[in-house]
């Protein structure tokens, strides 16, 4: 019998894939098979797996940057390239509204596949400007452990198909250096605790969306953020605020970064952000007011996206040990039900944890109030900003 060496057979195996026959996964088994039949090692297996793995998929993923973006890359993105031969090429945004609008000036999505979008009201935008897609949920089995109330209400939105998959949640309540602002002070105050005079010059606020301002501002003013009928006194409030702003920050790693060195001492903040401080040894306390901000985000795919290995990747991601993995790195709660899923500790300790799987202690931004006063509403917010 003709002996086949380990170049015809790579060759071989690559040849199968590129006619269909068998799939990456079970490409790279097979080829690492050969090499260990075969006692292949060093250069020549290394150059082989090189020139397969260019033959995967890019997929292009954009999020938040600082730890949460670590946790991805280390507990999701790392072992997924492992496992697929596909590249995760992942970047920072400060904000959706900055990928949406490179978007829109390019007339198409190229360089854009996977948002970590921020729940509802975006999803609704990204599907209403036309650059959903219908995700094949055979391909994502992993879907069986997401909590039914995260997944409601994007199917609302799109009853024929989703584009996302929910992935965490968390509230944006309010961080304060517990050095200078006792909890006694901070839980009194509330949402007023942004408007101490008392701290004017250390005090900072998320600037990259003008509805976290407006629902602030309807906190102070005694309104049901949901429900806002007097906007003028909501932006009243913003000016207030911004009178006694250091800074506004534009992303996660950026809050922690001003938290840490004690640049502010009070901010809104997010859950996961104040817990990933806490864990690191500073001194936050976190707060949520009543009636305060939580959130649900997901991996939203964008048209015109590799779907088969978007699919993959967004199963990857949910698998139970890597979510968890993910919501430990991340400090954020995963969308897995936990009375499907077991969750450690670390995972029960976190802020805005919900043993129940039902979310219901919890206020969501309504999208049919928010989306409707965006255009409006956000000019407003841009004005205050720059002083007006």
């Amino acid at each position: 019998m003709k002996k086949i060496d380990n170049t015809t057979r790579y060759e071989r195996l690559r040849e199968r894939m590129g006619n269909g026959d068998i799939d990456r996964r079970s490409f790279f088994g097979l080829l690492g098979a050969a090499g260990i039949t075969a006692g292949v090692s060093g250069g020549m297996m290394t150059a082989m797996t090189t020139q397969a793995r260019a033959m995967g998929k890019e997929l292009h993923f954009e999020g938040w940057g600082g730890v949460v973006s670590e946790a991805l890359r280390e507990h999701a993105f790392n072992p997924y390239e492992e496992a697929t031969g596909n590249e995760v090429i992942d970047a920072t945004f400060g904000g959706e509204s900055e990928v949406l609008t490179k978007v829109k000036a390019a007339g198409n999505t190229s360089g854009h596949n996977i948002l970590h979008s921020s729940g509802v009201t975006w999803y609704k935008r990204w599907v209403d400007s036309g650059y959903n897609v219908k995700l094949n949920l055979d391909n994502i089995p992993n879907m069986q452990y997401v909590m039914e109330a995260m997944i409601e209400p994007f199917r609302a939105i799109t009853p024929d198909g989703l584009s996302a998959v929910p992935y965490d949640y968390g509230t944006t309540g309010i961080a304060y250096n517990k050095k200078y602002v006792s909890e006694e002070k901070a839980r009194e105050l509330g949402a007023d605790l942004l408007l101490d005079k008392e701290l004017k010059g250390k005090i900072g606020g998320w600037g990259g969306d003008w509805a976290n301002r407006a629902w602030y501002g309807a906190l102070q003013t005694g309104q049901d953020p949901n429900n806002i009928q007097d906007w003028d006194a909501v932006w009243d409030k913003a000016r207030e605020h911004r009178d006694l702003v250091l800074k506004y920050w534009s992303s996660g790693a950026e809050l922690m970064d001003l938290l840490a060195k004690e640049e502010i001492y009070v901010t809104e903040a997010w859950s996961g952000r104040v817990a990933a401080l806490q864990a690191q040894g500073h001194p936050i306390g976190y707060i949520d007011p009543p009636n305060g901000l939580a959130w649900m985000e997901t991996m939203f795919v964008l048209e015109g996206s590799p779907m088969e290995a978007a699919e993959e990747l967004l199963n990857f991601m949910l698998e139970p040990e890597t979510a968890i993995a993910v919501a430990v790195g991340q400090k954020y709660p995963p969308s897995l039900d936990p009375t499907k899923v077991d969750m450690p500790e670390e995972v029960k300790n976190l802020p805005a944890f919900d043993p129940t799987g039902e979310l219901e202690g919890l206020v969501f931004r309504d999208p049919a109030k928010w989306n409707t006063v965006e255009k409006e509403q956000s000019k407003m917010w841009n004005r205050v900003q720059k002083g007006a």
